[in-house]
């Protein structure tokens, strides 16, 4: 309920509507001001509907909104016998029937304005039939039904055109480009017909010329219905090699079945079938002719009205009253038998509509297994359109997961490494950072302590006379050394060859036997992997499915735990129920006053009549209000007037007191003047 006035005040608060709105203001606005809004979303679907309903009667407007929603095809939540109470709910303005009128409403917004615009052509009016004798109406009515029927192929038409893609603009520039098109290819066929007509022989050329284009077109053709028909023939081949497919499986259950088995499997079906033919289907056809017995009684009523209304509720507060009356009276009664019975009927009827529970989940099941297998078929024929190859099955398959196992365990072990030697290689990044940072702290100290003492560069110059000096030294060792080295090496490389080579000669002899040995092995090798990877891949299915069974059976266990419990709380709470009803009807049908005065009904009838004192001293005050209004108001009325009388007054005072500050005025004779 939440996610729905949530979703509600969204789209009010959007254009067009823009009202503005929160959670809590719209949750405590009043019927009237919701029935406003309901209003307001109608008439943003229908522009008819733009109606102020403090001006309109309620009836009228009950009628209006319920006529509306109806042509909008809008089905009241509930069973059909919730129809009265959403009438009921709508003329009040109750937020449990608002509500979800404005969700579905702001929901399809487009959509309606579309409905609503083709109701107001398609919606057809029923002509008596005693009226359609005369023949100008009989006319009318059949010119009428031409032009609603033109008018659906027009608006099929316009549809058409608005989801084709094309637009006017550009259809234009098609059309001209086409007939720019068309204007170069006149001119050049006359310019080839000018040259072609020097030419000799040129019709029998031109009749050669056409013969040809025509045998061309006409191998194009040929060469189109062979690749058709090398197409069938493919899918024709597919098609025999899956029905072939299909037949040896079903020759394979056939062959595993046995008789016994077989005819279990049909009695099940026969009585599954049996219950849904006759238990099922005739429940659900019954109580569908109810509803739409009761739909066509509800629409063949005229509107109803307040006092209709109220009259209904005062028939159900009767009913309810005489319902109470023979519910007491039979508790008075208190016969065993009945209660024993009413024990079995309930346990019937649980028994039953657990039945009914099982049969449709049984249904349903059927149905998803049918829709599953025809997507695998539709899914495994793509596959092989596409590809040309057949779907892994059985040993392959799990080969095929194995590989692919252990192809992850060898990524995950390089992925492992790899991460290792970035770490590593951060870590070495961050201390070659800190080395040169030392280093550099260390040479800017140098650097001070040289200009403190005046000899600024001096460990600079002397590295790189130590290093220059090492250098030379270095080379000119090198130069000594360098052909003593060089030919004492040759006699070592020549001696170290001579030697491996005579060391190497046994062991080369070993190498060759060991490489046929381990081509052996590997072989060998291969061969005990592949076993062990389908046996492991077998047993890994199995366990798959052992793991399965025991995740059903846990959740099937903690579904039974979870509906003791809630059978305990119900038993429970139904034990509290049935002891306050009693000690409700001890009560009331006790002698004591102060008991009964304790039931909770003499409470409510108690609370009923203050509420009724309480109504009835609101309308005399209402009526003493709207008598005094008229008076009050002439009242207020003076009082204004009087008011403005006093601010003249009080301007003339001001006025006159701002002249006698610049002149004086003097009364002479009945004459005022003005002395400077």
């Amino acid at each position: 309920m939440s996610d729905q006035i949530k979703f509600i005040v969204d789209n009010l608060n959007k254009e067009p509507f823009r009202k503005n709105y929160n959670l809590i203001t719209f949750d405590s606005l009043e019927p009237m001001q919701l029935l406003q809004i309901l209003n307001d979303v109608l008439a943003e679907i229908d522009p008819k509907q733009v109606v102020d309903i403090r001006e309109e009667m309620p009836e009228h407007t009950a009628k209006r909104m319920l006529s509306l929603l109806g042509i909008l095809k809008y089905k009241p939540p509930g069973n059909a016998t919730d129809m009265s109470t959403f009438r009921q709910g709508l003329v009040i303005g109750s937020k449990p029937v608002i509500y979800p009128v404005l969700h579905w409403l702001l929901q399809r917004t487009n959509e309606l304005k579309k409905r609503a615009y083709l109701a107001r052509f398609l919606i057809k009016l029923e002509v008596p039939s005693e009226f359609l004798q005369d023949e100008t109406v009989a006319d009318t009515n059949k010119q009428y039904e031409e032009l609603m029927e033109a008018f659906k192929t027009l608006h099929k038409e316009c549809e058409q055109l608005k989801t084709s893609g094309f637009s006017t603009a550009e259809i234009r520039r098609d059309i001209s480009a086409m007939e720019d098109e068309k204007d170069q290819l006149i001119k050049r066929v006359e310019r080839l017909k000018k040259r072609v007509e020097t030419v000799q022989n040129h019709q029998r050329m031109l009749k050669i010329a056409r013969q040809l284009r025509v045998e061309k077109e006409r191998e194009e053709f040929l060469a189109q219905q062979k690749q058709e028909q090398k197409n069938q023939l493919f899918h024709a081949v597919q098609r025999l090699q899956r029905v072939q497919n299909q037949l040896k499986s079903m020759r394979h259950a056939a062959a595993d079945a046995k008789p016994e088995s077989l005819m279990k499997r049909l009695e099940e079906e026969i009585k599954f079938n049996s219950y849904m033919v006759t238990e099922k289907f005739p429940k659900e056809l019954e109580s569908k002719k109810k509803e739409l017995h009761f739909l066509q009684k509800v629409v063949s009523e005229p509107a109803m009205g307040h006092s209709d209304l109220l009259e209904l509720e005062s028939n159900i507060n009767e009913i309810n009253t005489q319902i109470n009356q023979l519910i007491e009276k039979k508790m008075m009664r208190n016969e065993p038998i009945e209660g024993k019975l009413s024990l079995y009927r309930q346990q019937a009827s649980i028994i039953s509509r657990k039945k009914e529970a099982k049969a449709e989940e049984l249904q349903e099941a059927k149905e998803k297994l049918a829709s599953l297998e025809r997507e695998v078929s539709v899914k495994t024929n793509q596959t092989r359109e596409f590809d040309g190859t057949e779907v892994l099955k059985g040993d392959e398959f799990k080969r095929y997961v194995s590989k692919l196992r252990s192809k992850s365990t060898v990524f995950k072990k390089k992925h492992q490494i790899i991460a290792e030697f970035k770490a590593e290689f951060g870590l070495l990044q961050r201390t070659e950072e800190l080395l040169k940072q030392r280093h550099e702290n260390i040479q800017h100290q140098l650097r001070t302590i040289e200009e403190k003492k005046g000899i600024s560069g001096y460990s600079y110059t002397q590295e790189e006379l130590e290093r220059v000096s090492a250098l030379k030294s270095e080379v000119d060792e090198m130069k000594g050394r360098t052909l003593d080295d060089m030919s004492e090496m040759v006699k070592k490389l020549n001696s170290l060859v001579s030697e491996k080579k005579s060391a190497l000669a046994p062991v080369i002899k070993e190498l060759r036997q060991l490489r046929q040995k381990c081509q052996e092995l590997t072989q060998e090798c291969d061969e005990k992997k592949s076993q062990y990877d389908s046996c492991a891949a077998g047993l890994e299915s199995n366990r798959s499915k052992l793991e399965q069974e025991v995740r059903g059976l846990r959740e099937e266990c903690l579904q039974e735990e979870s509906r003791y419990h809630y059978t305990n709380c119900m038993i429970k709470n139904l034990e509290v129920q049935l002891r306050r009803a009693t000690d409700e009807m001890k009560a009331y049908v006790s002698s004591d006053q102060q008991e009964k005065r304790k039931a909770i009904r003499q409470q409510y009838t108690k609370n009923i009549a203050e509420q009724e004192n309480l109504g009835k001293k609101l309308r005399e005050k209402q009526k003493a209000v709207r008598e005094s209004h008229g008076p009050n108001m002439k009242q207020a009325k003076m009082w204004r007037d009087f008011e403005q009388l006093m601010e003249c007054k009080k301007q003339c005072f001001l006025k006159q007191q701002s002249q006698t500050s610049i002149g004086q005025v003097i009364q002479e004779g009945g004459e005022d003047r003005l002395i400077l």
